[in-house]
């Protein structure tokens, strides 16, 4: 307990500075490692470490796995051509996977633990999800309609894609619906792990259906049923696409920050102005 004290001090310390206006909760208990990078301060220096990582990484593995995709992988038999949709496609799915996932987590952390960067961090992810839910169901669309005579089906796979973007939509329009961020932030949180029941259809939704959409070429289980000299520009897209969202992310959420602490510095100088009239 006593070790946990110097936290509580900081950051009730911090919201009666009024270094971060939108969180005025204190902390809950939680792991050392979320109490580290609670902190905004300390968050900012994370990310200017890790940003130019991230986005060099990004731009190494994208180039590469495009390049390897899209003019040295061979064309699939059956598909022919059309098959190189996949190296946007694909990462696309997973993305839009991982950032809801990513809204849970803030979710759990902002109505159990209260984590000052949480209702934060969902604001930041929901667009960039949206973004690639969005993506994922539009190169779905080109891609299917070569193979399948249509651009859209209302497939099991296809549907809970799209009603993982509508969630987006809804989560996005929803923690911005009420002038008390509290009250947006708390209803979006519940959307967001309410909606997280979507994710696992989405998952095993070509098992649990007879669907157009093809199994899963990747699994944890089985070796992959693709070429080797199409699997790897493949994961090398998938990873430069994710670092890539990884860097758009820290990128937004380090601005957020920084607005927030404008806003609390402009709203304390005009107060200062208005008492140094008033007197």
């Amino acid at each position: 307990m006593r070790q946990r004290a110097p936290f509580a001090a900081e950051y009730f310390g911090l919201f009666q500075t009024g270094t971060f206006t939108e969180l005025q909760v204190p902390v809950r208990a939680t792991p050392n490692l979320l109490h580290r990078y609670a902190n905004p301060g300390q968050f900012l220096r994370l990310s200017r470490v890790l940003l130019p990582w991230l986005t060099a990484g990004a731009l190494l593995f994208l180039g590469a796995g495009v390049a390897w995709g899209l003019f040295f992988a061979p064309a699939d038999w059956q598909q022919g051509e059309t098959v190189r949709i996949m190296y946007v496609h694909v990462p696309m799915a997973w993305l839009a996977s991982s950032c809801y996932l990513g809204l849970a987590v803030c979710s759990v952390l902002s109505l159990v633990w209260r984590h000052p960067l949480a209702d934060l961090a969902a604001i930041e992810i929901g667009p960039v999800g949206a973004c690639a839910a969005a993506l994922c169901l539009v190169t779905g669309s080109l891609w299917g309609e070569p193979m399948w005579g249509t651009w859209w089906v209302w497939d099991a796979r296809l549907t809970s894609v799209l009603v993982l973007f509508f969630l987006y939509l809804g989560h996005i329009a929803l923690i911005r619906a009420f002038d008390e961020p509290a009250r947006g932030q708390k209803a979006a949180a519940v959307l967001a792990l309410a909606g997280a029941v979507d994710l696992p259809i989405i998952k095993f939704s070509v098992q649990w259906w007879n669907t157009l959409h093809q199994p899963d070429s990747i699994t944890l289980t089985g070796a992959p049923t693709m070429s080797l000299t199409m699997l790897w520009p493949l994961l090398l897209t998938t990873l430069g696409f994710t670092l890539g969202v990884a860097a758009v992310i820290f990128t937004r959420l380090s601005a957020a920050i920084h607005e927030s602490r404008t806003r609390q510095l402009l709203a304390r100088s005009r107060l200062d102005r208005t008492d140094t009239q008033a007197a």
